[in-house]
């Protein structure tokens, strides 16, 4: 119970702001490889430092969203466990009952 109480209060809504963070990240990574493609005289060295800079980031972001991902699998995962003990809970309460009458 307190690793889906983790998952629910910290690790993804941690992991829901990183993503935010990436996104504002990348917002401005474009803005300054655009200016610096612009105001760049070698264009080529400016391209190739856009593309480092794209790669590293979008990387970035694809770490974020993999470790989101599982944990919400994780998170499903453990409800999916709880949803069968309460099924076979269900079960044992019934067949108590269908005894009993």
């Amino acid at each position: 119970m307190a690793e889906l109480q983790m998952l629910l209060e910290e690790e993804i809504p941690a992991g829901k702001r990183a993503l935010i963070e990436s996104y504002q990240n990348l917002t401005r990574v474009a803005d300054y490889c655009e200016n610096n493609y612009v105001q760049a005289t070698d264009k080529r060295k400016a391209l190739e430092e856009t593309k480092a800079y794209t790669t590293q980031s979008l990387a970035s972001v694809a770490y974020q969203i993999n470790a989101l991902a599982n944990n919400v699998l994780q998170l499903l995962d453990i409800q999916a466990s709880q949803l069968r003990r309460m099924e076979s809970s269900i079960n044992h309460i019934s067949q108590s009952c269908w005894n009993c009458g």
